[in-house]
């Protein structure tokens, strides 16, 4: 093949299409059909919905789990039950999406940034306890991209200084630490099943804890305030209706079967890439943790360095990656950068006056921000191909690699 790149008017490494997402089957229809038939559409009463909540838990070493309407009310509920709100602060990543942060600002809590570790992009341990003041009250890891956080250094910080643990696992259906799957490591974990997740019903979301009393108060907060021994008309706590459909139980159950598989998939297909594209210069792949037993891959990330490519810039190869037929992407920006957060500072719209004011202005995560100018993310779909599919994502990487660095 010519090395003259597809972005300059070259023939791309491959034209062939990417797996089709989501991946369904007989299996989906039967279970949404009988949801259909049964007339019972609503979890109150239903079947689907405590079905799923069990092998959901089960699925992630968890004694239970709470299904909701999706992962960002997840963690505002997990957020209430533990009794987190105005002028308490929460300790959270910059790298993520926004709801990790944006979740404590609704229910009227303060969001305080921690920088992350340059190789798991996960929350650094040693940031978190930076960050602690008087006023902190929990911290939220996340398990960006699959890729569990040190929770070893997460939950030694907070028992040391008795902070509640939120584990977001949006990303992270069975993953491992230390062999033990994420989410119940601390006082609970919460995820996403959105369109985009590896365990996907469009949207939905859920809690999952070992703790009696949390699983207890979210199933309270995500049921009106109702108590599971109160009256129907009997509100205990302020809370609203974020119950999942049958529906979307419906389909879990059914694509939570295929999750083992698809995960080895993805692992594998993750090695592939990691043999090929590390010996690239310019190329910085992110080995995990051997404390991480299991990655779940809900995107395969590396990092981009332009003197290994003639000084090119990441956003430039991110198209020239995109020409040759490999669908990629940036990924984040630092979240404290976000207008939302500077409106916060401002005292724009209605806020807790009662929280330290926080300058996310003048937010400094310098590992954060390096990230964000050289990471390029690959999708999780695109592990679920054939071996020779990523092949010709390394093929690709070498081939701008090539030609830039010899121009």
């Amino acid at each position: 093949m010519s090395d003259r790149l597809a972005i300059d008017g070259g023939v791309p490494v491959r034209t062939k299409g990417w797996p089709a997402w989501p991946v369904h089957g007989e299996e989906e229809e039967r279970l949404l059909l009988d949801v259909l038939r049964s007339g019972q559409w609503w979890s109150v009463g239903g079947q689907r919905v405590p079905e799923f909540e069990e092998a959901f838990a089960r699925s992630q070493d968890a004694r239970y789990a709470v299904c909701v309407t999706n992962g960002t009310a997840a963690i505002e509920i997990a957020l209430r039950a533990l009794g987190i709100g105005c002028g308490d602060e929460v300790i959270v990543p910059p790298y993520t999406f926004i709801a990790t942060a944006s979740s404590v600002l609704a229910v009227g809590a303060t969001p305080v940034f921690a920088d992350i570790e340059p190789g798991s992009l996960n929350i650094a341990p040693a940031a978190v306890e930076a960050a602690i003041t008087d006023r902190t009250r929990a911290v939220i890891p996340v398990h960006i991209a699959g890729c569990p956080a040190n929770m070893d250094g997460v939950l030694a910080v907070a028992e040391a200084h008795g902070l509640a643990v939120i584990e977001d696992a949006a990303q992270a259906h069975a993953a491992e630490w230390k062999g033990t799957k994420v989410g119940a490591l601390g006082h609970c974990g919460t995820f996403s099943f959105q369109a985009s997740k590896n365990l996907n019903a469009g949207e939905g979301g859920a809690i999952v804890t070992n703790r009696d009393d949390v699983a207890d108060k979210c199933w309270s907060v995500h049921n009106v305030g109702r108590t599971r021994s109160g009256k129907w008309y009997e509100h205990h706590v302020l809370g609203g209706n974020f119950r999942m459909t049958e529906w979307q139980a419906a389909i879990l159950l059914a694509q939570l079967a295929r999750v083992p598989e698809q995960t080895e998939r993805r692992t594998s297909n993750a090695r592939i890439l990691t043999e090929g594209l590390g010996p690239i210069s310019g190329i910085i792949t992110l080995p995990p943790d051997p404390r991480v037993t299991r990655h779940a891959y809900h995107l395969y990330v590396f990092r981009y360095d332009p003197s290994g490519f003639g000084s090119r810039g990441r956003d430039e190869f991110l198209r020239a990656l995109n020409a040759e037929g490999v669908p990629c992407g940036a990924g984040y920006v630092p979240l404290y950068k976000e207008v939302v957060f500077q409106r916060k500072t401002a005292g724009v719209g209605a806020w807790c006056k009662a929280g330290r004011a926080v300058d996310y202005a003048a937010s400094a995560c310098p590992v954060c921000e390096q990230v964000c100018t050289d990471a390029v993310w690959l999708f999780q779909t695109q592990l679920l191909g054939e071996p020779s599919d990523m092949e010709d994502v390394v093929e690709a990487v070498a081939r701008i690699q090539r030609v830039w660095a010899s121009a």
